[in-house]
């Protein structure tokens, strides 16, 4: 069977990608961890308990190619193997546990975890990310329970071990898992990868005004290339609420206008939007005024996150920066929101140039 590595090699010697020393490294312990999970699966036959193979825990920032390495990984597997965002998986344990807990089993994480392990070989988490308290307080048990029941779990992340959860609430409980993961985790950073996302729209436009069909279609192309027009729904869980992403993969978001600035959302809300990616895009902006002034001032909390946290924004809108508010409350301080607007469509922004 071909290994990881020369597959890769092969893509990159067909222009798909662009050669990083570390994603080669990175290969090499997937190609590894494949074998050793091949060869688990055959001595299942003659012994009851064979050595789980020891997952990989993969950090970096957004765009460095550790999703598509781990896909890459997941896509070689002849074992039952599932790829989630970890998330969506957290959002799927806490439903179970809840069920179970009304049948009044002693332990609900008990049988949710034999239910995975029954199922599955290798569990893939996309993006770990621990923003919210319920799943600080359950992910310790509930991994330590995964990898005692046979489980390969392999991670991507943004974040270090050691900043996972970092100033959360009650941190001190979630240290353990820390140390966990660091015991039981193959630890890698890919690091010294610039963003491909970033390289595929470095220079281009990023403001398609006006609304019409010519650049509703440059919208859809720049997904195309950088999502491979392959996305998700993705709820985020922020303090108790749910914010639903409609289209995301990898670290790229794409919301209409009115489902991002037309729902109840605040700056805190925002921030965790922005923390979760690296590139959004926002469709369809209308010229505001007095009669969507709520919608407008939510536009500017957007922004301002946006543009203090350093990601790449794409849009499309009616009318040019300049003229998106010109009546209504806080139209004169609007005028900053248009100048940062400005500022993230230069070729110096985020260093591109």
């Amino acid at each position: 069977m071909e290994s990881l590595v020369d597959t890769y090699i092969k893509n990159v010697s067909l222009g798909k990608i662009q050669r990083e020393k570390a994603q080669e490294e990175l290969l090499t312990r997937f190609d590894a961890l494949r074998i050793s999970v091949e060869k688990k699966r055959r001595k299942l036959l003659f012994s009851k308990s064979p050595v789980t193979p020891k997952g990989i825990y993969v950090w970096g920032g957004v765009g460095c190619g550790k999703s598509m390495i781990m896909d890459m990984f997941v896509a070689s597997l002849k074992v039952a193997v599932r790829r989630v965002h970890f998330h969506s998986f957290m959002q799927e344990v806490q439903s179970s546990l809840n069920l179970a807990r009304q049948s009044k089993v002693k332990d609900a994480l008990v049988p949710v975890v034999k239910k995975i392990t029954d199922e599955l070989n290798v569990l893939a988490l996309d993006e770990l990310q621990i923003k919210d308290i319920t799943d600080a307080m359950i992910v310790g048990r509930l991994f330590e329970a995964l990898i005692k029941g046979g489980m390969t779990v392999v991670i991507t992340s943004n974040r270090s071990p050691i900043d996972l959860y970092k100033n959360g609430l009650n941190r001190d409980l979630f240290l353990p898992f820390i140390s966990f993961i660091e015991a039981n985790f193959d630890v890698f950073e890919v690091s010294g990868v610039k963003d491909y996302r970033q390289t595929l729209i470095a220079g281009d436009k990023v403001y398609f005004s006006p609304l019409n069909l010519e650049n509703r279609d440059c919208m859809d192309l720049i997904w195309s290339n950088l999502t491979g027009n392959s996305s998700h729904e993705f709820t985020l869980t922020f303090k108790g609420r749910e914010i639903r992403f409609p289209f995301y993969k990898d670290g790229v978001a794409r919301f209409d206008f009115f489902e991002i600035c037309g729902q109840m959302l605040g700056a805190g809300d925002y921030l965790a939007i922005i923390d979760a990616v690296r590139v959004l895009m926002v469709d369809n902006i209308p010229q505001l005024s007095r009669s969507n002034f709520n919608e407008a001032k939510r536009f500017v909390t957007l922004i301002d996150a946006a543009y203090e946290s350093k990601i790449r924004f794409i849009c499309s809108a009616a009318v040019e920066p300049e003229m998106l508010y010109t009546e209504g409350e806080g139209s004169f301080e609007f005028g900053r929101t248009a100048s940062r607007l400005r500022e993230m469509q230069s070729k110096t922004w985020l260093g591109t140039s």
